[in-house]
């Protein structure tokens, strides 16, 4: 676990600016599909459609998936962690400050 020190702190920093883009994927489905699904209410305010947000939102996710995916493949290859432990544990610290933010963790 040792090796994994530098990763789990570069993904914890990226984790941060991350809250953005989870925070639109949430508000995406939670006033889209999973409103038309009866499982969450949707904002009476939203009147204006879904492209707006995924014109907004697009750039964002690709923005942050390029910087997340690009820092940890470089980082990958100059971590010596054997079998497939360092995705799964980069994944869940990027997503560690998301859920303390909004209490869901």
């Amino acid at each position: 676990m040792r090796k994994l020190c530098l990763p789990v702190v570069v993904n914890l920093l990226l984790g941060v600016p991350a809250v953005v883009p989870l925070f639109l994927a949430w508000y995406i489905l939670a006033n889209g599909p999973l409103a038309a699904l009866g499982w969450t209410m949707q904002d009476p305010n939203e009147n204006d459609g879904m492209l707006l947000w995924l014109v907004i939102a697009a750039p964002v996710f690709c923005l942050f998936g390029l910087a997340w995916g690009l820092a940890n493949t470089w980082l990958r290859r100059r971590t010596p962690v054997r079998g497939s432990r360092y995705w799964p544990v980069c994944a869940a610290v990027s997503l560690a400050p998301f859920f303390v933010i909004f209490g869901l963790f």
